[in-house]
C-alpha cells in the first residue's frame, strides 16, 4: 500500500520518480480500510530532506499510512521557507486533542546543547507526555531519541569531542524482537551526532534494553516498552549522499569514517543500508498496525487500562 502526503509536498516528486506509490486524498478516500495515522514532528534543519527519507520507507510498507507533518508551535525555522512551513505543517497545539498510530521525533542540530537551554524543551517534553495518551507507537530518531530518554528516565548525554561520523557495522543484540525481524546478526548503520548515550546510564529496572550497537560508535537502537517507544541514535532514514552533503556543509571537517571508498571524499559512495531502514520501519510499522485501537478515538482509554 502507499503512503498519503499533501499533493504539491516537495517529496511527492521525488518518491514518484523512484517508483514509490503516492495516493491523492480522494484516491485514498476510495479504499474502504483505515489507514495508520503517523505524525512526524520533523525538528531537522533541512526538512524537505528528512520529509522525503522517512515518506519513502514509510510509503515502502504494505499498508496506507496519513502522514501529518507537526511543527513546534512556537519554534520558526531558521533553515526551510515560512510558505513551506505553512503550507504542509501543522503545529502541535492544533493536533494535541487527536490521537495517531504512530508518531516519528526526528533529531535536531542541539546536540552539544544542555537539554534544558534548547528553546522548545518545555513543549517538547509536554509532546513526550502526550504521545503516552495520544500515541500507539513512537520512534524518536537521534538527538530526539537522546531527548526522549532524558525525559522519560532521566538519561544523560554526553559530548563527543569530535563528530562521531560514517557507516558503521552494528550488531543485532535482539534478532526474535519483532523490531529487528529479518535484519542480519550484522549490518550498516550510518552515523552523524555530536553526543552519545552510553549504556552504563541506562538505568536498570525499567524494562529498556538494547537491540543493537556497536563496537565502534556504541549504543543505536533501544526498545522502551514502557513508553511504546523505540528510540534509534543514528539514520538508516539517510540517503546514500547525505553524509556527503554533511561533510561538505561542515567544512571538510571530519571525514565520516567507512563511507568514502578509499576514504577519497571524490569517490561515489555505496548505499549498504537501504533495505536495513525498509526492515526496520517495515517492522515499526506493522508492529503498530497489529497492535493500534480499529476506534482512534478509544486509544486513549485502551493505553489508560492497559497501564493500569
Amino acid at each position: 500500500m502507499p503512503i498519503r502526503i499533501a499533493d504539491n509536498l516537495p517529496a511527492r516528486r521525488t518518491l514518484e520518480a523512484e517508483g514509490v506509490i503516492v495516493m491523492t486524498e480522494t484516491e485514498a478516500a476510495r479504499q474502504d480500510i483505515r489507514p495508520l495515522r503517523v505524525a512526524l514532528l520533523n525538528l531537522m534543519p533541512d526538512k524537505i530532506t528528512t520529509e522525503t527519507q522517512i515518506s519513502r520507507l514509510l510509503g515502502a510498507t504494505p499498508l496506507q499510512v496519513d502522514l501529518e507533518l507537526v511543527r513546534i508551535s512556537d519554534h520558526v525555522s531558521k533553515t526551510t521557507s515560512a510558505g513551506h512551513i505553512a503550507a504542509f505543517y501543522r503545529p502541535w497545539e492544533d493536533v494535541r486533542e487527536e490521537c495517531f498510530d504512530g508518531l516519528i521525533v526526528t533529531g535536531a542540530p542541539v546536540e552539544t546543547m544542555a537539554f534544558e537551554d534548547v528553546t522548545y524543551w518545555d513543549e517538547l517534553r509536554r509532546i513526550f507526555d502526550w504521545s503516552q495518551t495520544h500515541v500507539h507507537r513512537t520512534l524518536t530518531v537521534c538527538w530526539g531519541a537522546m531527548a526522549a530518554l532524558h525525559h522519560f528516565h532521566g538519561v544523560e548525554k554526553h559530548v563527543l569531542a569530535q563528530k562521531a561520523s560514517g557507516v558503521f557495522t552494528h550488531s543485532n543484540r535482539a534478532p526474535a524482537s519483532p523490531w529487528m525481524r529479518g535484519l542480519p546478526d550484522r549490518f550498516d548503520v550510518p552515523v552523524s551526532r555530536w553526543s552519545e548515550v552510553r549504556r552504563e546510564d541506562l538505568p536498570e529496572g525499567r524494562g529498556l534494553s538494547v537491540l543493537a550497537d556497536s563496537d565502534e560508535a556504541g549504543l543505536c537502537l533501544i526498545d522502551d516498552p514502557a513508553h511504546d517507544a523505540l528510540h534509534m541514535f543514528n539514520h538508516l532514514e539517510y540517503d546514500t549522499l547525505t553524509l556527503a552533503g554533511e561533510f561538505a556543509r561542515d567544512g571538510a571537517a571530519v571525514l565520516p569514517e567507512h563511507y568514502f571508498p578509499g576514504d577519497d571524499p571524490a569517490g561515489q559512495p555505496a548505499n549498504t543500508w537501504r533495505g536495513h531502514g525498509h526492515l526496520l520501519f517495515g517492522n515499526w510499522v506493522n508492529e503498530t498496525y497489529q497492535t493500534t485501537s480499529f476506534d482512534l478515538a478509544e486509544l486513549g482509554r485502551c493505553k489508560a487500562e492497559r497501564r493500569r
